[in-house]
C-alpha cells in the first residue's frame, strides 16, 4: 500500500524513536505524544507505523501488527506492521489467531504456537520469521462493533505474554480505536460496509511493489481513476498492464458496472470487429440472429482493449468513432448504437513509431493517450520488489496446490534478484510455481527453472539509472529487448516440445501473434 493512501501528507516529521527505551508504566502514555496529530494533515502511514513501534516497545514485544477488517471479503488485512518481508498479509475470519479473535471477539494469548491449532504457520513460512509467543486483542468502535485486531509477537525477556500484558494491550486497543475513529482510514472502513463490492485495502488491486516507479504510477492512477478519461497503459508483456487496468476501473465511478476485456492479439483480424461491435442478423453466413459486441456488454462500465497495437486499420476507424461520438454500427448494420463506456487500452508496442510507419492511425493515437501510464519492467523495479513478489507467489502457489509453503533459501533468492526477467512478473510467477511444486520443504537454487546464461549479469538496475549510450552490447553483455524476447519465446517453445498452442498459452499471447513473431525469427513454417 503506497504511503498516504488514506491520509494527506505534509512536511510534519514524527519524532524518531530510541532503539529500545524502557516500557512506560502507564499505558495512557502510549498515545499521548500523538494526541494533537490525529486531526492534522500528517502522513497517516508514518503515524500508524510509529504507533505500532510504541506499542511493541510498551509490551516488550519484538513485532506488532494492526489488522483491519475487510467486510466485503470477510478478511483481515495488515494495515501497519513490522513486516519487512512482505507489503501486506491477509487472513480470513477464523484463520489464524488474529482471524479467530476477529470472529470470536475476545483476546487470545498463545504462549507457544507449536501444536496450537489456531496458529497460522504459513505466515512464518512466507516471511521466514519464527513466532514463539503471540497476543491479540479486538479493536471495537464506540458502538461496540469489531473492526480490527491489535497483535504483538514474541515477548522479550520472557517465555510468554502475561495476563497483565493482556490487560495492558486491551487498554491500549481502546485508545488506538479512539484515535483511529478520528482519521480518514476509519471513514474508509465505514464506507466499505455500504459498498461491500469494493474491497478495502486493495487500492491497487493486489498490485505488489513499492519501488519509486510504482509509487509514481500509483499517484497517477489515483488521479485518473475517478474520472472518465481514456487511459493508455504501455509496458512489456507480463508487466501487469491488466492489473492496472482493473485498478483504474475499481477505483472509479464505474466500479459497480462491467469490466470487459478484449485481447486483440488473441483474435484473428477478421473477428476483432465482430468481437468489439457485434453483428446484425444476416451480416454473414451463419449469422442467424443479432449478437451484441463487447461495447454493448460493457454498457455503463469499462472496456479494456489489450494489445491495441494489433487492431487492424479499418477497425481503428470504428474505435475512433466510439471514442469521439460514443456510437458505432454493428457489423452488417446501418443504425447507430449509442454506448456509455470508459476505454482503457494497453500495448507493448511503440505506437508513435507505428504512426510514423502508417500502421496506426495518428488521430486514434492521440485520442487514446489522454492519460499515458508507462509500466516499468520487473528488472528495473529493484531487488526489493522482486523479493516481495517472490515471497507472495510462494505463499499463493502453495495455497493453490494445497501444499505446505516452502522456505525460500538465501541462494535461490539471490538468484531471483540477479535474473533479468524478460517475461517480467508473469515469468517470475511461473518460475516460483515450478519451484514450489518440485522442491521438498525449501526452494533451492537448483529448483528454479532459469537459464544459466545470465549468471554473470549485473544485479537489477537501480531505479532511475541509465546505461551509457556509448556502451556496446558486446562489451557489457547486455541484450536488446528484441533479443531478450526472442530467446524467451524460443525457450518456452522448447519447454513445451514445439507445441505452439501451449507456448502461446504460457506466454499469454495469441497464437497468431506467436506465429508472426516466429516468422520474424525465420521459423514461420509449422512443424510437421
Amino acid at each position: 500500500m503506497p504511503s498516504g493512501c488514506y491520509g494527506a501528507a505534509s512536511a510534519f516529521v514524527l519524532p524518531p524513536l530510541p532503539a529500545m527505551p524502557q516500557a512506560p508504566s502507564d499505558v495512557s502514555q502510549v498515545l499521548l505524544p500523538f494526541g494533537g496529530l490525529v486531526g492534522r494533515e500528517v502522513d497517516l502511514d508514518a503515524f500508524l507505523q510509529t504507533l505500532m513501534d510504541r506499542i511493541a516497545i510498551t509490551l516488550q514485544a519484538d513485532r506488532g501488527t494492526l489488522w483491519l477488517l475487510d467486510p466485503a471479503r470477510r478478511e483481515l488485512f495488515s494495515r501497519a506492521a513490522h513486516l519487512p518481508e512482505v507489503s501486506q498479509i491477509r487472513v480470513k475470519l477464523g484463520q489464524g489467531v488474529a482471524g479467530t479473535v476477529a470472529e470470536a471477539g475476545h483476546a487470545i494469548n498463545v504462549p507457544d504456537p507449536r501444536g496450537e491449532q489456531r496458529f497460522f504457520a504459513d505466515i512464518d513460512r512466507m516471511t521466514g520469521y519464527r513466532t514463539t509467543s503471540l497476543l491479540a486483542v479486538p479493536l471495537r468502535d464506540m458502538d461496540g462493533a469489531l473492526y480490527g485486531v491489535l497483535q504483538v509477537l514474541n515477548r522479550r525477556g520472557a517465555d510468554r505474554f502475561s495476563d497483565e500484558d493482556t490487560e495492558r494491550l486491551t487498554a491500549i486497543a481502546s485508545q488506538v480505536s479512539t484515535a483511529l475513529q478520528s482519521t480518514s482510514l476509519y471513514q474508509e472502513l465505514q464506507r466499505a460496509k455500504d459498498q461491500p463490492q469494493v474491497p478495502v485495502g486493495y487500492f491497487f488491486n493486489r498490485i505488489i511493489g513499492e519501488s519509486p516507479q510504482l509509487q509514481a504510477i500509483y499517484r497517477l492512477v489515483r488521479k485518473a481513476a475517478p474520472t472518465d478519461a481514456t487511459v493508455l497503459l504501455r509496458g512489456e508483456s507480463g508487466s501487469g498492464k491488466e492489473l492496472f487496468a482493473r485498478a483504474v476501473h475499481v477505483n472509479g465511478p464505474r466500479r459497480d458496472q462491467p469490466f470487459i476485456k478484449v485481447d486483440c492479439a488473441a483474435l484473428p483480424a477478421t473477428l476483432i470487429e465482430n468481437e468489439l461491435f457485434g453483428h446484425e442478423r444476416g451480416a454473414f453466413t451463419g449469422a442467424d440472429h443479432r449478437v451484441p459486441g463487447k461495447f454493448e456488454a460493457a454498457s455503463g462500465g469499462t472496456v479494456f482493449i489489450d494489445e491495441i497495437g494489433e487492431l487492424p486499420l479499418p477497425v481503428q476507424g470504428k474505435l475512433l468513432r466510439v471514442i469521439q461520438d460514443r456510437e458505432f454500427e454493428r457489423v452488417g448494420g446501418t443504425q447507430a448504437v449509442k454506448v456509455d463506456v470508459r476505454i482503457v487500452a494497453a500495448t507493448h508496442r511503440d505506437l508513435a513509431r507505428m504512426v510514423a510507419e502508417g500502421r496506426f492511425r495518428e488521430d486514434l493515437y492521440y485520442r487514446i493517450k489522454v492519460v499515458e501510464v508507462v509500466l516499468p519492467p520487473l528488472r528495473e523495479r529493484g531487488a526489493e520488489d522482486i523479493e516481495r513478489l517472490a515471497r507472495h507467489f510462494v505463499a499463493a502457489v502453495a495455497r493453490r496446490h494445497r501444499l505446505p509453503a516452502p522456505r525460500l533459501s538465501a541462494a535461490a533468492l539471490e538468484r531471483l534478484k540477479r535474473y533479468r526477467w524478460p517475461g517480467n512478473v508473469r515469468e517470475l510467477e511461473n518460475c516460483i510455481e515450478s519451484a514450489v511444486v518440485l522442491c521438498e520443504g525449501e526452494i533451492l537454487e537448483e529448483h528454479l527453472p532459469l537459464p544459466n546464461v545470465d549468471r554473470t549479469a549485473p544485479p537489477s538496475v537501480t531505479p532511475g539509472a541509465q546505461p551509457s549510450r556509448g556502451d556496446a552490447p558486446a562489451d557489457t553483455g547486455l541484450l536488446s529487448l528484441a533479443e531478450v524476447e526472442r530467446r524467451h519465446i524460443l525457450r518456452v517453445l522448447d519447454a513445451v516440445k514445439g507445441n505452439r498452442t501451449a507456448a502461446a498459452r504460457v506466454l499469454e499471447i495469441g497464437r497468431n501473434t506467436l506465429a508472426r513473431k516466429l516468422k520474424e525469427y525465420g521459423l514461420g513454417d509449422e512443424p510437421a
